[in-house]
């Protein structure tokens, strides 16, 4: 059974809290993005991590130009940063993956902050909710 997207989100927003809840700031992206994963894998969701996405130049596919951190019943894309701020190229990064990767949404998530709603960014492409 396919989840709406905005079900899906908000599963992964709680998810994303509960990690930042028992983990709080500090930690390397890695160590969030493998305890996201195990939250969701625990709610029973589909997960991909460091997913290859590929890109075509002018006739040339490269197989593995991009590595999404986590990808959500095939449908969310999950960018996973610990950083001071979130900048124009984190997002733009975001969007890349939803372009080349053929996905509609995508969630930003730097847990590097003292309340996590603050590191959130949804980001949509080409999707009719």
């Amino acid at each position: 059974m396919p989840y709406h997207v905005n079900f899906l989100t908000g599963q992964i927003i709680g998810s994303a809290i509960e990690v930042h809840r028992a983990l709080g700031p500090g930690l390397l992206e890695s160590a969030y993005r493998e305890s996201l994963a195990r939250e969701l894998f625990l709610r029973r969701f589909s997960i991909k991590t460091k997913w290859p996405v590929p890109l075509e130049y002018k006739g040339m596919r490269i197989k593995k130009a991009y590595e999404a951190d986590l990808v959500v019943e095939d449908t969310v894309v999950i960018e996973t940063k610990a950083v001071d701020a979130l900048h124009p190229v984190h997002e733009a990064q975001l969007m890349t993956y939803l372009k080349l990767g053929g996905w509609k949404v995508g969630l930003l998530i730097n847990f590097n902050v003292a309340v996590l709603k603050d590191g959130i960014r949804r980001r949509v492409l080409d999707l009719e909710e």
